[in-house]
């Protein structure tokens, strides 16, 4: 009978001049926030408060940045999405370039991205942005300055990940998994009962 360790190896952190990738803990997942704002006070304001709430964090300046390490990027050079398994993304609506809305439509527009929750903060307190935001897609418009319960607040958003089942429950393979073997492979026996 194989056994599985008891805790997954930690996650290697980027070493890109261009982003700041911190982790807290070792639980069996650690929730990785993307977090965007040009403003560098801000920036390390938001990134401290997440490291003191257990998450692990990816910090960068700009929205385009931030599209980098989703894995898109004007280039169109062929990188996996999603690579650094970004659970969240953390944005500041007032960016040059590419704001915090303009990256929440790229995000919400993308097939294999749009399941990635995006919360927006900002210092101005606008309704008609922030309906703007809520009705794209955003999950939460949150305003700065920022205090520790906001941050903790991102958690409810993370779908959570489904672990491996405890030994003696039941599981299902999904189809997908299953081969096709026309009947030629001997499906294998468990205590005498053959495998469907």
């Amino acid at each position: 009978m194989a056994e599985f360790p008891s805790t997954p190896p930690s996650p290697t952190p980027s070493s890109s001049s261009s982003s700041t990738t911190t982790s807290c803990c070792l639980n069996s997942h650690v929730i990785h926030v993307l977090a965007v704002d040009d403003c560098l006070v801000d920036r390390k304001i938001v990134e401290k408060l997440l490291k003191t709430a257990k998450f692990k964090v990816t910090t960068v300046a700009t929205g385009k940045k931030a599209l980098e390490v989703l894995g898109l990027n004007e280039a169109k050079v062929e990188t996996p999405l999603n690579e650094q398994n970004i659970d969240i993304i953390f944005t500041d609506y007032c960016m040059p370039e590419m704001n915090g809305y303009d990256l929440l439509k790229v995000v919400k527009e993308h097939s294999h991205l749009k399941s990635i929750p995006v919360v927006i903060m900002s210092s101005e307190h606008d309704p008609e942005r922030i309906s703007r935001c809520l009705a794209t897609g955003a999950e939460e418009f949150m305003s700065k300055p920022l205090q520790l319960r906001d941050i903790q607040r991102l958690r409810s958003y993370v779908t959570p990940v489904q672990h491996i089942t405890k030994t003696g429950t039941k599981r299902k393979l999904p189809l997908d998994l299953i081969p096709e073997n026309n009947g030629s492979e001997r499906r294998p026996c468990i205590a005498g009962v053959a495998v469907a």
